[in-house]
């Protein structure tokens, strides 16, 4: 009973086994991928893109970086992070997600960039030890079965000195919850209804944030990973949270 129990993980607010999240994430992803960045510019206000400048800010990343953006998706960071590691830079673009990363690719040769881009598992990084000056994941984390491995697999192929970076939805200000659930579970699956005909998505996008680690907690979970000097900023009152380690 207690191994069966240790091998539970969450998918929204259900309980499943752990060999069945990543098929059950993948779906959602197939069914949203070519109207994903229209749902995020919907459901932020176009917030979304502030938040990852934000990020590429504190990332360190210059010319002549190397950088691995996992869970990267329709490559909106990945884009940015290019521009920032020009010239003599070298940034992957990564997803478990076939649909995703096609999409991403797409959009990235749209825009001049002839990236590397790999299908890969954030647990099980096909990556050299201490290879990148930077690693980011934006809101891919919380899509993770193994949370703790997938950030050990970020800081094994972190070089020293280098640094993670996880912007991921997190916990609201308190004040703000009543009004924050409600958009949350009323007007998101109501969007995603009428954007991708796939409330059910935009309904485990919710309660997915609602499961993921606060602020504080992903702050340890990093701590235990190996990162250091691990702080976070929160963003639109904790709406969004960007956390920052460092590998020395």
């Amino acid at each position: 009973m207690t191994d069966n129990k240790e091998r539970q993980t969450h998918f929204g607010f259900e309980q499943i086994p752990e060999d069945e999240k990543a098929r059950r994430v993948a779906g959602v992803f197939d069914s949203v991928a070519n109207r994903y960045d229209l749902m995020n510019d919907l459901m932020s206000g176009g917030l979304h893109r502030l938040w990852k400048r934000f990020a590429i800010e504190l990332s360190g990343v210059k010319p002549g970086s190397r950088v691995l953006d996992i869970a990267g998706g329709t490559g909106d960071l990945a884009r940015l992070l290019a521009r920032r590691a020009a010239p003599g830079g070298e940034v992957w673009l990564t997803d478990i997600n076939g649909s995703m990363l096609a999409v991403g690719r797409d959009r990235l040769l749209d825009a001049g960039l002839a990236l590397p881009v790999l299908r890969c598992d954030a647990e099980k990084l096909p990556f050299p030890a201490d290879y990148f000056d930077c690693v980011s994941v934006a809101f891919g984390l919380r899509n993770m079965t193994r949370k703790h491995a997938a950030l050990q697999e970020m800081r094994r192929v972190l070089r020293p000195g280098g640094r993670v970076l996880v912007l991921e939805f997190s916990r609201v200000w308190k004040a703000l919850a009543p009004l924050y659930d409600a958009y949350s579970f009323k007007v998101l699956p109501l969007l995603g209804k009428l954007v991708v005909n796939d409330s059910d998505s935009y309904r485990y996008l919710a309660e997915s944030i609602r499961v993921h680690p606060s602020q504080e907690e992903l702050k340890q979970l990093m701590e235990q990973a190996g990162l250091e000097r691990v702080e976070y900023f929160n963003l639109a009152a904790g709406v969004v949270a960007l956390h920052r380690g460092f590998k020395f």
